[in-house]
């Protein structure tokens, strides 16, 4: 292969491998086998233009006049003239895929749906950096700089999903680290022959360059790549100044540390609230049924969020641990006469809904789930390690129903001390006209239960629910503008309580998960986006940790939480969420609804959610054993597999041909040499028979038998190649195969391993194409210049 034709390779090779990297921003890889498809064509358009050959700006606008007929071929074939020509109809329609694509990356959380707008988008983002590249890499011979586009792509899609993960990132590095090696190897092979001859392939094979020279050390900046590549993802990882580094994927919020243990980063899943309020769609995101299907009315809740800035709360980084079997007594939770109930649930998420911490009940007794998964004790949580999430997961839990009277919060002590510095904690800024209105909200109070249901009752009576209320994350203001103006959704409602309840000394903190759902029938709940809820929770000594709901419209008031002199009925129960002036707010970053066709979410949005059926629990959709992912995945795999099993099968069809019965000397000989060459004694070409013989045996540690036979053959190689008649040479297969199991005697068992599973003698395969291919391109180039000399017109004169 040509010099530039090898950077045309690496640079299409390196735009796909850094590609690979928006595969986690859509749900479905179709549009990657488009791209590789788009991709070659635009760098084979490249090679024809260099060979030519045109002018580098021709070269280069060839390639992206071709990719705009290619595109046009996609996606506007029928408004385009002969399918291929983009007139103004097709203008106007790429025009509106280009706006219906950017609606729906506004509209969906990755993952996003492939519609014909987002395929269109990324397909029209690759081609662009694929000519760039190439155009940088071959045209112009100049990789380094290819290497912009490359991490413009490689950017824009870990800054839109920041777990883009250490492998999306190798594939990247590996690609430009491809590029660089093969540019250097184009330069280098330049300077003419390379010294010392420890880079060459053994003489007389193919691979040297029109024979003589040769081919330039890439092994030396293959091992110096991928020392720099092995460097840039460990160190950050081991130095003790870093908390990370590569190989922990941004965003995750876990971390495996030592052991058993790790800690749990502080995270914020309300960051993504706003754009998950506004997604289209309700998906189901779980059902769960209670072993006694009855109604017990449990917000499943995933995290805590402790820690309040002034503006915003998030979560603390804790310590966590394996889940245990039975999870330690509740905090603060110590009254003898308090009505507890267990209850027993069984939990199926849904594929899509893809988070690392785990939705149940709060306070859970124990919890059936795999071992990927942590506990954190402070906040009474389960997160997953090692890239573990909620997908597709089903597990079981038995959860406490706490039932505490009013007399009972009322009654209850101040809380310890070092849990109520932690949890009254407020920034020194905090707004003093939050302060001035808790106090005024709850003068009269007698006590902290009193004060919380003051606030309570505060928020549920003269303020409105609102979604479309923008949520500041950087005004210090912000609680107080709401309180000013008396709308927003849950995120304001429960920020708003919880800290005029640290104002006041009452240890507060915020949880994020989902009201208990609409009931399915069976005993069977099903909870979807638009169950999605933030609400406080305060701290009552002989209690614990205790739900309060502020945000009117929304889920349930708790009977305990009406004052002494209220009903126990609460007040809210069974309110349909849909009943809302908007729907509820989700408090999470949840996913997208990524199931969902672009065609059917302005159509009919009730078909886009995924209902399960009455008394159903398993409902992670229908994907067969066969389904196309699946058979996909193992067509891959099983390529793989023959991929690597290719040198081992190349390597047995030659051995058998070369022995078999009639199968000349020489023949033999080169298996004897190929052999050899398996078990780590490279060939050298320039030695006798004889000679290599001697050396055969010296360095594969031959035993007597074998030398023998080694010799027996060297003598018969000898005759035919210098007798005055060749002379036919009975029993040299035989012996080909005695010296063979002599090297695999003396040999290590590793060394036996590789010599049958990766031969190295295989290479001689790829020098061969590589050979053949080059003498195939000059030819070519050759017939092309002939062509175009006898187009060229004769001048006036010439004979």
């Amino acid at each position: 292969m040509s010099g530039r034709g090898r950077l045309a390779f690496a640079a299409w090779t390196a735009t796909l491998l850094t590609t690979t990297a928006l595969l986690p921003l859509t749900d479905g890889a179709g549009w990657y086998f488009q791209a590789v498809f788009v991709v070659s064509v635009v760098t084979g358009t490249g090679v024809v233009g260099r060979r030519i050959p045109l002018a580098r700006p021709a070269t280069v606008a060839l390639q992206v006049l071709v990719s705009v007929m290619l595109l046009t071929l996609m996606f506007a074939a029928s408004q385009a003239f002969a399918g291929l020509i983009p007139g103004p109809e097709a203008i106007r329609h790429f025009a509106d895929l280009y706006e219906s694509g950017g609606q729906d990356v506004r509209d969906y959380a990755i993952p996003a749906p492939v519609g014909d707008g987002i395929r269109l988008l990324l397909l029209t983002g690759v081609t662009a950096v694929a000519i760039l590249v190439d155009a940088l890499a071959a045209t112009y011979r100049s990789a380094a700089p290819a290497g912009l586009p490359l991490l413009a792509l490689y950017s824009v899609a870990s800054g839109i999903n920041d777990d883009n993960g250490w492998l999306l990132f190798l594939l990247a590095a590996c690609g430009y680290l491809t590029l660089l090696l093969a540019e250097g190897r184009e330069r280098l092979s330049q300077w003419g022959r390379v010294f010392g001859g420890l880079g060459t392939r053994p003489p007389g094979r193919p691979g040297t360059d029109s024979g003589t020279r040769p081919v330039t050390p890439m092994r030396t900046g293959r091992r110096i790549g991928a020392m720099a590549l092995g460097l840039a993802l460990i160190a950050p990882a081991v130095l003790p100044s870093l908390s990370g580094g590569l190989l922990e994927g941004a965003g995750t919020g876990t971390g495996k540390g030592n052991g058993d243990g790790g800690l749990v980063n502080a995270v914020n899943p309300v960051v993504q609230l706003q754009e998950s309020l506004n997604q289209p769609d309700d998906r189901e995101v779980l059902t769960y049924r209670a072993s006694d299907k009855k109604d017990h009315n449990l917000y499943l809740r995933f995290i805590a969020l402790d820690r309040f800035d002034g503006v915003m709360w998030t979560a603390s980084r804790r310590d966590i641990r394996p889940v245990p079997d039975r999870l330690p007594q509740p905090q603060g939770m110590t009254l003898g006469d308090l009505q507890v109930d267990a209850v027993d649930l069984q939990v199926q998420a849904q594929k899509w809904y893809q988070q690392q911490w785990l939705p149940m009940p709060y306070p859970a007794a124990s919890v059936d789930v795999g071992d990927d998964w942590r506990f954190e004790p402070e906040g009474r949580t389960v997160v997953g390690t090692d890239g573990q999430d909620t997908g597709g997961e089903r597990y079981r839990l038995t959860t406490l129903e706490v039932q505490p009277t009013a007399g009972q919060l009322a009654a209850a002590g101040p809380p310890p001390v070092e849990l109520s510095r932690e949890y009254t904690r407020l920034p020194p800024r905090f707004p003093a006209e939050v302060r001035q209105k808790a106090v005024e909200v709850t003068k009269g109070a007698t006590n902290k239960y009193e004060q919380a249901v003051a606030l309570q009752r505060y928020f549920q009576g003269s303020f409105t629910y609102e979604t479309s209320v923008d949520l500041d994350r950087n005004d210090p203001q912000a609680i107080v503008k709401f309180l000013k103006d008396r709308k927003g959704f849950c995120v304001h409602f429960s920020f708003a309580m919880a800290s005029m309840a640290r104002s006041l000394g009452i240890p507060a903190r915020i949880a994020v998960g989902f009201t208990p759902g609409k009931d399915q029938g069976d005993g069977v709940m099903s909870v979807g986006l638009k169950d999605a809820h933030a609400w406080p929770e305060l701290y009552f000594e002989g209690v614990g940790w205790t739900r309060f709901e502020p945000t009117p419209t929304r889920g349930s008031v708790p009977s305990y939480s009406l004052g002494e002199s209220s009903s126990t009925t609460p007040r809210n129960k069974g309110q349909d969420p849909s009943a809302a002036p908007t729907d509820t707010a989700p408090a999470a970053p949840l996913p997208s609804t990524s199931g969902c066709p672009a065609s059917l979410r302005n159509i009919d949005p009730a078909g886009c959610s995924s209902q399960a059926p009455a008394g159903a629990l398993d409902t992670g959709g229908d994907d067969g054993f066969f389904s196309g992912p699946v058979v996909a995945g193992l067509v891959l795999v099983a390529l793989v597999l023959l991929l690597l099993a290719a040198p081992a099968l190349w390597r047995r069809r030659a051995r058998r041909a070369r022995l078999a019965r009639g199968a000349p000397a020489l023949a033999a000989w080169a298996e004897l040499g190929d052999s050899a060459w398996d078990f780590g004694v490279p060939p050298d070409d320039a030695l006798t028979p004889r000679q290599a013989v001697v050396r055969l045996i010296r360095l594969g540690s031959l035993d007597a038998e074998a030398s023998a036979a080694a010799h027996r053959v060297a003598t018969a190689v000898e005759r035919v190649l210098y007798a005055p008649a060749a002379e036919p040479a009975a029993g040299v297969a035989g012996d080909v195969r005695r010296v063979v199991a002599g090297l695999g005697a003396a040999a290590p068992r590793r060394v036996r391993l590789r010599a049958r599973l990766a031969p190295r003698s295989a290479a001689q395969v790829a020098w061969a194409w590589s050979q053949a291919w080059s003498e195939r391109t000059q030819r070519w180039s050759e017939a092309v210049r002939a062509a175009g000399m006898r187009l060229r017109p004769r001048r006036e004169g010439a004979s």
